[in-house]
């Protein structure tokens, strides 16, 4: 028997594949239902993959881009859309490359997905947390899991561990198994939130008149600690806090990464990506009459609302009286990121088993017959299209 704990993507991808090999699977989740933080990433529109160039899309792995690749040509982007689509759920490619499915739900994806299941025959078994692992010198591995009836042990051949990261506790990935692996000497990195939001220092002002509102289009870019400059288009939003959205998520480790290193860290913002500095300094400087500067920045330049709001919080006051000042505020304004927010409240987690623990087939070399899939590895990228990780790696 093959015992599966965690009931996530990559726990119910690694029951399918094993389920479909003819062998018997036993799947164990410590909630009530499986798939919740699945269904929970659907009501963001669900994004599954990325369309991109295979070269492209490997290079979100960084430095373990030459170990993951092997795993990607046994599953890759196109293998994973293919898998949708068998299972009667259409995908459509979004402008942004993102892969979605085309009702942008996760329920029904899942629904059908647990059906395939039911029909292989795999066992599933909610409300069984998993706490310990014994192995015996010549039989299976005794696994122990608390369940609302009590502690009870099961024995198995082989254990697929896919018990996710350590956000979002509340939906089941609490990171509780990493004291078990600890103390089974296996070796893991503090877990740390990714594709999160950052705290900015706004004043009260500004939070309560533009919390919740999204600034678009801008360019966002910045140099890391180590050097390395980043910089993309898109979108992000104004949260009580801070910022938030897909253009911060796209940047979160390097961010993360240079606020630990420094103690905080500069994101500048163009606010006006279609027009060039002598542009916007010719509109700034045009004679405005009797007009106020809002009036004047509105009608010459499109710029008002959240995007005013941040230059009132993010330039001294003098240089709005000053067309050079102001012009190079709006190209770009500098805005201080000074912590992540806490990993509870990211949508996933950095850190996890090392890759130096595992073998090729991400087997647990001190544990044999133990193997790792999804969010539990440690991946040196955290960008949003390695989530396929989840689906690709058992």
């Amino acid at each position: 028997m093959v015992a599966v704990i965690g009931g996530g993507p990559a726990g119910l991808m690694a029951a399918e594949v094993l389920g479909r090999a003819g062998l018997r699977v036993e799947l164990f989740d410590a909630m009530p239902s499986l798939g919740r933080k699945f269904l929970m990433a659907g009501k963001g529109g669900m994004n599954i993959t990325h369309s991109e160039a295979p070269a492209a899309f490997r290079a979100r792995y960084g430095a373990r881009r030459e170990r993951i690749s092997g795993l990607l040509d046994a599953f890759g982007p196109e293998a994973l859309r293919e898998w949708i689509h068998g299972l009667g759920i259409a995908t459509f490619v979004g402008s942004s490359g993102r892969v979605f499915p085309t009702d942008m739900k996760a329920a029904p994806l899942l629904r059908a997905w647990l059906h395939r299941l039911r029909e292989a025959r795999v066992g599933i078994h909610v409300r069984h947390r998993w706490c310990g692992i014994a192995a015996h010198d010549a039989g299976p591995y005794r696994l122990r899991f608390a369940t609302p009836a009590g502690e009870k042990d099961i024995e198995a051949d082989a254990v697929v561990l896919a018990l996710g990261g350590g956000s979002w506790t509340k939906l089941g990935s609490d990171g509780r198994w990493i004291g078990l692996l600890e103390a089974a000497g296996v070796p893991v990195a503090p877990l740390r939130p990714s594709n999160c939001g950052f705290d900015v220092n706004w004043s009260e002002h500004l939070r309560e008149r533009c919390a919740g509102q999204p600034v678009k289009p801008v360019v966002a870019f910045f140099t890391d600690a180590g050097g390395t400059p980043h910089r993309r288009q898109g979108e992000f939003v104004i949260t009580a806090n801070g910022v938030e959205g897909g253009l911060i998520y796209a940047f979160s480790a390097p961010l993360r990464d240079t606020i630990e290193r420094t103690g905080s860290v500069t994101l500048h913002l163009d606010l006006l990506p279609g027009h060039d500095l002598p542009r916007v300094l010719a509109e700034v400087a045009h004679p405005r009459a009797s007009r106020s500067l809002s009036s004047h920045l509105h009608s010459r330049l499109g710029l008002k609302g959240v995007k005013m709001a941040l230059l009132h919080e993010c330039v001294p006051r003098e240089d709005f009286s000053d067309a050079q000042r102001l012009s190079r505020a709006i190209k770009p304004l500098p805005l201080r990121l000074v912590a992540p927010r806490p990993l509870e409240e990211a949508i996933s987690s950095a850190g996890g088993v090392c890759f130096e623990a595992l073998d090729e087939r991400l087997m647990i070399r001190s544990l044999p017959g133990v193997f790792v899939a999804g969010e539990m590895l440690r991946r040196n990228t955290e960008r949003s299209a390695c989530r396929v990780s989840q689906f690709a790696l058992h």
